[in-house]
């Protein structure tokens, strides 16, 4: 029984060479960097009332928000920070510049509104590597939280009038 094959009725713990395995061979690792997609791409982003059209153009980092530039038209620094954030985590902080079209809701809205359109735009881009950042991130889901409307016999969504006993 010595000619016999290696794991033909042996219980396989000598030399046996294995014909196949469970285990993937490694990928060829490729060390070129794959081209950075940099290309304009328009979304549009709403936020309760607010509506915002956003055109991303490859450039210098530049605001064009209604024809104002951002410290104009978002002076409060925690506006500007919120929609800057796609371009922050993405590292591409200063190569686009963004043309957008705002209309109606408050102040609040519009910049969450501002920042979902950037964010589309940028998974438009070049959705290979801009959306897994992003969506973990949570900046591709609209925020679906809306004014309540009115009841009747309540002065607002929730709120009654004063009760009294007598």
């Amino acid at each position: 029984m010595d000619d016999a094959l290696p794991g033909a009725g042996q219980s396989g713990e000598g030399d046996a060479t294995v014909a196949y395995s469970s285990e993937s061979a490694p990928a060829p690792s490729t060390t070129a960097p794959r081209p950075v997609a940099i290309g304009p791409a328009a979304a549009t982003g709403r936020r309760k009332e607010a509506v915002a059209r956003v055109r991303v153009v490859p450039g210098s980092g530049q605001w064009r928000i209604n024809g104002k530039g951002l410290d104009q038209y978002f002076p409060n620094k925690v506006h500007q920070q919120h929609v800057n954030e796609p371009f922050v985590l993405l590292d591409l902080d200063g190569q686009y510049d963004v043309i957008a079209r705002i209309d109606g809701g408050g102040v609040t809205g519009q910049a969450g509104a501002l920042r979902l359109g950037i964010s589309r735009a940028l998974n438009e881009v070049d959705v290979e590597t801009n959306r897994p950042p992003l969506k973990r991130a949570g900046m591709l889901t609209r925020d679906p939280r809306a004014k309540e409307r009115r009841k009747a016999g309540l002065k607002k969504a929730r709120k009654a009038p004063q009760y009294s006993k007598r």
